[in-house]
């Protein structure tokens, strides 16, 4: 062994332990009802190994969008009350319950006049915005989600071209009392190197408060799983306030 192989040996980290997580608040498993899992088996698949992994609680969030997946409340708890049957049959421990991923559109501003909204934990709502068109809306939906009762929590601002290269937009978010969350993924350059740099850069200003999978496949586990050891998922755990493990477990 050389030199560089003993510095380089120094230097790797320690795979680090999911469970430290508890919760993971942000995917897609209720199976048939969006672009996530296609049918039971692979919800089953995908929930043993979160388990493996060491997490204790999955809040899975399934698409609320006009355009694609109209999901309701009545269609989303029907297929959580599914899951939540076969899973208890086959003996796993891990608790799923189910809020949405609500798309900022026409129907969204309804359901937050309405009331109707699934939330995580009864205190947060999760709200995705388009990845390529930057809205000059956001702060209504920011506004409209805290007058509902909820706190809003930002899907993965790190996939937003649009604000790419600057902090300021997550910055003033917050202020304004919207939580940020983190895809685990886009610091594995799983969505390009471009989303890569700005997840690390959201790290680096410690304005994360949630870490997720945004699991819509096993393999998006699988690859957090052979990531353990990134730099900056470390530095994600041990320098921003993450809340994750706040969500309640029973």
């Amino acid at each position: 062994m050389g030199l560089f192989d003993l510095f380089k040996q120094k230097k790797e980290l320690e795979p680090i332990d999911f469970g430290q997580l508890r919760t993971d608040m942000h995917s897609h498993l209720i199976p048939g009802i969006d672009d996530g899992s296609p049918s039971m088996d692979a919800t089953i698949a995908m929930l043993a190994k979160f388990e493996s992994l060491g997490y204790k609680k999955v809040i899975t969030t399934p698409h609320v969008y006009s355009d694609c997946y109209k999901n309701t409340p009545e269609i989303i708890l029907g297929g959580l009350k599914t899951v939540q049957e076969t899973i208890r049959q086959l003996g796993l421990t891990i608790q799923v319950e189910a809020a949405a991923e609500y798309y900022c559109d026409e129907y969204f501003a309804e359901l937050i006049k309405t009331g109707e909204l699934l939330s995580i934990d009864n205190k947060y709502v999760l709200m995705e915005f388009p990845f390529m068109s930057e809205p000059d809306n956001w702060r209504e939906f920011i506004f409209g989600v805290q007058t509902a009762g909820y706190f809003p929590i930002i899907a993965h601002f790190e996939r937003y071209v649009y604000w790419h290269g600057s902090v300021e937009i997550a910055q003033t978010m917050r202020e304004l009392g919207a939580k940020i969350q983190l895809n685990i993924n886009s610091l594995t350059g799983h969505y390009g190197p471009e989303i890569k740099k700005q997840g690390e850069k959201l790290i680096d200003h410690q304005l994360l408060d949630f870490i997720a999978s945004d699991c819509h496949r096993i393999q998006h586990l699988l690859l957090m799983e052979s990531n353990a050891r990134l730099p900056y998922l470390h530095k994600a755990l041990t320098t921003n306030q993450l809340l994750n493990h706040t969500l309640s477990v029973k």
